[in-house]
């Protein structure tokens, strides 16, 4: 799929809308690519109006709307994914979004849904274009696609 900017955020608010607690959110794609853009449609499907910046320096940021939204950035914790409690947000009462969130590895849940994003794709013809692949991994996520 290819968005723009406002594209991008329509498609991610109408996910969003579709979320329940415990879904996780995993956002994968090179520095710039759109990721935390993506989280504030996700954020406006989950009726939260607070800024939403990325957490790169607090790792997590909790927005609260419909469901809490643990809004994550792992980018910097390194080799070191106990450094925080993850396992508090994937099993709390909200949504977890993971930026760089394929750094965790073995780490991440068995089931959740991968959001890639690429700025350097041949499909796309100007740098206000992201091309975006979704991928399940779990039941609850095929069918989450599938309704998309």
């Amino acid at each position: 799929m290819k968005f723009n900017e406002e594209e991008m955020l329509k498609f991610a608010e109408k996910l969003g809308r579709l979320l329940k607690a415990q879904d996780v959110i995993v956002l994968t794609g090179e520095l710039g690519a759109g990721k935390t853009t993506f989280t504030k449609g996700l954020a406006l499907g989950l009726d939260i109006h607070q800024m939403v910046k990325s957490p790169t320096y607090t790792i997590v940021r909790e927005l609260e709307g419909r469901l809490p939204l643990y809004h994550m950035d792992v980018y910097r914790i390194g080799d070191d994914p106990d450094s925080f409690d993850l396992d508090d947000y994937l099993f709390g009462d909200g949504v977890s979004v993971i930026e760089w969130g394929e750094m965790l590895g073995t780490d991440l849940p068995q089931n959740y849904l991968e959001v890639v994003f690429d700025k350097y794709s041949p499909e796309i013809v100007n740098d206000k274009e992201r091309e975006i692949v979704l991928k399940a991994h779990g039941k609850r996520y095929e069918e989450l696609i599938e309704t998309l």
